[in-house]
């Protein structure tokens, strides 16, 4: 007996396996400094993590200090995992738009160099579709001053920053005020977008 329900109950285990796996869904976008890009996705329902990263380099492995030293071909980037069941993908690109310059080739804000620009990277041709679709849409509103220059590009290996970079907004939520504050970030996303609501 004691084995007839082993076996239920593995079967039941590896049942529910699929069903959690497919709970979850991972989007990466580029937007500048990782620090400020997790905020806006932290809080929004259906949104399970954000993590700071680097992606789209040569570089395996590599460090802060590498990435901002422009040399790597990495760009600072935040990756999410989601619920799309309580959340679309539509959603969060509607959310990194607004939260960039998306019309800044050189970086974002006070940030510039390579490691800094924006950049939707696309996990799978749905992905990619909607990115495409939504950029298009950005770029025929007239809401801009000029063309989106936001590449979509395919996700290459994501690398999770440093630990103390997780989360930076809550660990130090003075230094992280005052750094957003000083690089005008929002400022511009203001002058581009208008208050948020």
């Amino acid at each position: 007996m004691k084995t007839l329900a082993a076996v239920a109950f593995a079967l039941v285990a590896l049942w529910l396996v699929p069903a959690n796996a497919q709970n979850r869904a991972v989007a990466i976008f580029a937007g500048g400094c990782f620090w400020c890009m997790e905020p806006p996705f932290d809080k929004l329902d259906g949104v399970l993590s954000t993590t700071s990263g680097y992606i789209g380099g040569t570089k395996a492995d590599p460090t802060y200090e590498q990435v901002t030293a422009g040399r790597t071909g990495h760009y600072e980037a935040v990756q999410i995992e989601y619920d799309p069941a309580r959340i679309g993908y539509d959603k969060l690109l509607e959310v990194f738009w607004r939260n960039i310059d998306p019309v800044d080739p050189t970086g974002q804000f006070c940030d510039k160099g390579p490691q800094y620009r924006s950049a939707i990277f696309a996990l799978d041709e749905e992905q990619r579709k909607l990115a495409e679709a939504s950029k298009t849409a950005l770029d025929k509103s007239g809401k801009l001053p000029s063309r989106v220059v936001t590449e979509i590009l395919p996700a290459a290996k994501f690398y999770a920053a440093e630990d103390y970079h997780q989360d930076y907004y809550r660990k130090n939520p003075g230094r992280y005020t005052f750094y957003r504050w000083n690089c005008g970030r929002d400022g511009r996303l203001q002058q581009l977008w208008g208050k948020p609501s």
